[in-house]
């Protein structure tokens, strides 16, 4: 994913010379074109994220168009004050991304885990939550991102993640993108873990479940049409992602259906429990101490669908 942000990013400032980028003293080499060619609007800020912050929210006032780039946790929970004052509540068209989300850095520990960003981010007023779930969806994310008006959060994973869409799909903020139909089970996926949804998905399909799966990248303004319409016509609705299941993609739906009408359709969360990951290992294996595999989340659909 990455690595498709900074070839888009360096597409795009060739288009637009008022887009600036602002990274955390991180992937200097993989922006080398950038630099090169538009070295007046790259800043290497360092190890000083708030301040990076407050810079891009400067830069937002001149009218630049400035974009914000560093590892999840340093881009966001390092950074809150000034996302919510300096951005936030000026409502300003600034581009927080954070990259290795979830759990992407899995083997350097909790530091660089992020399995709470998207919970701290949700409260924050004006600011709108994009999670892509392949390198074509990043792109087309930054694209729409510039466009909008206000501050936005874009939630990268790190590298290596497949290529789900095999061919552009439609994009907009706060509408869904269906890949499979089905009629049974709609399953909700949200940024990196599409591709186990797929999975999860495929699963089901050899248990003659049918399932529709969606990937929902826009996580704030959620896409409330299409919500209405799966929980009206699904036994089952099921939330996926790469983060705490407090306060994050699957919280967000539990509370918009809180305020609903009762519906017929019952909804599975499925995300990490509320505790910190103290081993060691890639994000495969800290997706199986989670149960965050197809294996697991068809099994734990399986169930609750039988009941």
């Amino acid at each position: 994913m990455r690595n498709a942000f900074a070839s888009e990013i360096t597409a795009l400032a060739a288009q637009d010379e008022r887009l600036v980028l602002l990274l955390g003293d991180i992937g200097n080499r993989l922006f080398n074109e950038f630099k090169e060619r538009f070295s007046d609007r790259f800043y290497n800020c360092g190890v000083a994220e708030a301040n990076m912050t407050g810079m891009a929210a400067g830069l937002a006032l001149c009218g630049m168009r400035p974009i914000t780039y560093s590892i999840t946790p340093f881009a966001v929970t390092r950074c809150l004050e000034q996302i919510k004052v300096d951005v936030c509540c000026q409502n300003l068209p600034v581009v927080i991304v954070g990259t290795g989300s979830g759990l992407s850095y899995a083997g350097l520990g909790a530091t660089h885990h992020s399995m709470e960003d998207i919970a701290t981010l949700r409260s924050m007023p004006n600011l709108t939550i994009i999670c892509p779930a392949d390198i074509m969806e990043v792109r087309l994310a930054l694209r729409a991102a510039l466009k909008h008006s206000g501050p936005i959060y874009i939630r990268l994973g790190k590298k290596g993640e497949p290529l789900v869409h095999k061919v552009e799909p439609e994009f907009a903020i706060g509408k869904g993108i269906i890949l499979i139909e089905g009629k049974d089970v709609c399953i909700l996926s949200s940024g990196n873990m599409l591709p186990v949804a797929v999975q999860t998905a495929d699963l089901l399909k050899n248990h003659n479940i049918s399932s529709r799966l969606i990937s929902v990248h826009t996580v704030k303004p959620l896409d409330e049409p299409l919500l209405a319409e799966a929980f009206s016509n699904f036994t089952l609705v099921v939330t996926l992602e790469e983060h705490s299941l407090i306060g994050g993609f699957g919280s967000s739906v539990a509370e918009w259906l809180a305020d609903q009408p009762p519906q017929p359709s019952r909804l599975l969360r499925i995300g990490a429990p509320d505790r910190f990951l103290h081993e060691g290992g890639g994000q495969n294996h800290a997706r199986q101490v989670f149960g965050l595999t197809g294996e697991d989340i068809a099994a734990k659909v399986m169930r609750v669908y039988g009941t």
